[in-house]
């Protein structure tokens, strides 16, 4: 057992209200400098939709993630070592600025600095890459709460799943549904950027997990860019380096959370330190499909066992950070309730940012004179849902309606249960009928609703303490450069991670 610690994060995809509030906290402390224009380390995608860079989810495309061999080991998708020699000064998988889009602004000194004239001045859009006049045809999130759902959510890879009838269904006017999908760096266990680097550029930093860049070893070759399936890794333009998402490390260090978690308005995302065995990491990702969610629960170790515990204090993990594992919202969604899901498992990167699926809406018809009416189902049924089961399960269950189906077998009945509480209007054998259907209890069920509804700030952001000096004295001898060192024998501190 090799036990490790891994920063994560839940986004609750029931509460986001896509103001994208988080995508520009980012934006302003990251990525407002020369060559960043275009880079968004947090998005926000409406679903269906083709999502931003344009049709990343299509991996026949983009060939990014691993691939699962003859032996149920993985491979890297986008090629092996000879194959990445040969296309090394010229990548054929990756997106264009077109994919992203070309970021403009506009000539406001046209506005300001404008002589007295008979009409009134423009400022007129132009490229932030080449000053030159543009038309503005496409934007980060260009097709918003579905604008422009005949060419940007029909073409949703995701909808190829889908039988005839249900794309149909799930399009007709007046049961037209969407959700927002905030997405930023996964921060992987098996990275599809770190596995395609050539130049070993990209790190896993042992004492969080966060994946970052080193900018000193990166070499533009930009592999990286078509390695990572949901394509998180940008390449400076301006500065000739790979960037991406450092899950805000410098602000974690000093006990505070992520600009994008600390903005959010509607309160979906929950952040969190899990423990996991790195020894089944080869294993898990290798899995079939449909077993994926399992093995990577799997992986997750629970830190009230004690022999969990005892194993990661032999791997130098700190009793501070245990106790942070033991207060982690994360590890109750993911681990103890299982309500919180990988996106797109089935690209084996194992990803530790994790959503729970959003409530399915429910389901009604217009009437001959033209009104609403509820169906008499008031809380839907599964398989007549609006929000085809396949659908998600392809976005989070790498295809497997059973998983699917049981995490929203304990939301509707959490649903359930708690208007039951609230309004009253529920039979109480319906109530019992769906707690054991869904085969959970009542006391989950108010656990959940706490940490969903109530919770507070330090309960839905537990940052464990970095411990930094002693991640560093791990594999750096403090005493090296100090000009003396006296009488006597030097005896370095047992450290490790």
């Amino acid at each position: 057992m090799n036990v490790r610690v891994q920063i994560s994060m839940v986004f609750h995809l029931d509460k986001c209200i896509g103001c994208h509030t988080c995508s520009i906290a980012c934006k302003n402390i990251w990525t407002d400098r020369r060559g960043t224009e275009y880079m968004w380390w947090n998005n926000v995608e409406t679903k269906p939709g083709t999502g931003y860079p344009t049709l990343y989810e299509d991996q026949e495309k983009y060939q990014g993630g691993w691939a699962r061999d003859e032996k149920g080991g993985v491979r890297l998708r986008l090629a092996g070592r000879a194959g990445t020699l040969a296309n090394i000064f010229f990548n054929p998988r990756l997106p264009s600025i077109d994919d992203y889009y070309e970021p403009f602004t506009y000539t406001y000194s046209d506005l300001i600095d404008s002589r007295a004239r008979a009409d009134q001045p423009v400022a007129r859009p132009v490229s932030m890459i080449t000053g030159e006049e543009m038309d503005i045809e496409t934007g980060p999130a260009w097709d918003d709460d579905l604008s422009g759902s005949p060419i940007y959510a029909a073409n949703d890879p995701g909808l190829k799943s889908l039988s005839p009838d249900e794309r149909r269904r799930l399009f007709e006017l007046e049961r037209l549904v969407f959700f927002y999908l905030p997405r930023i760096c996964n921060h992987c266990l098996n990275p599809g950027c770190l596995g395609a680097c050539p130049a070993g550029a990209i790190y896993k930093r042992g004492e969080d997990g966060i994946v970052l860049v080193n900018q000193d070893k990166c070499r533009a070759w930009r592999m990286c860019v078509s390695g990572c399936p949901y394509k998180k890794t940008y390449f400076n333009w301006n500065a000739g380096k790979a960037e991406k998402c450092i899950l805000c490390y410098p602000r974690q260090e000093t006990q505070q959370v992520p600009a994008c978690t600390h903005s959010c308005v509607g309160r979906i995302r929950y952040l969190g330190v899990l423990l996991y065995d790195a020894d089944r990491i080869e294993a898990a990702a290798g899995k079939p499909d449909e077993e994926l969610v399992d093995a990577q629960r799997d992986i997750i170790l629970d830190p009230f066992d004690p022999v969990i515990v005892e194993e990661a204090r032999k791997a130098g993990i700190n009793d501070k950070v245990i106790g942070s594992a033991r207060q982690s919202p994360v590890f109750s969604y993911v681990k103890l309730w299982k309500l919180a899901l990988p996106h797109h498992p089935e690209w084996r990167t194992v990803p530790m940012i994790f959503y729970v699926p959003p409530l399915l809406p429910v389901l009604a018809n217009i009437t001959d004179d033209g009104r609403y009416e509820n169906s008499a189902d008031f809380f839907s049924s599964l398989a007549g849902s609006r929000l085809p089961l396949r659908y998600m399960a392809h976005l989070f269950a790498g295809g497997n309606e059973a998983v699917i189906s049981s995490v929203y077998k304990k939301i509707i009945a959490g649903r359930v249960y708690m208007r039951a509480q609230s309004v009253g209007d529920m039979r109480e054998n319906v109530v019992q009928e769906m707690i054991r259907d869904a085969q959970t209890s009542p006391a989950e069920l108010e656990a959940i609703y706490h940490m969903t509804s109530l919770a507070s700030f330090n309960e839905r952001f537990v940052v464990p303490p970095f411990l930094r000096e002693m991640a560093i004295e791990s594999s750096t001898d403090t005493h090296t450069h100090r000009e003396e060192e006296g009488m006597g024998f030097l005896r370095p501190a047992k450290r490790g991670l």
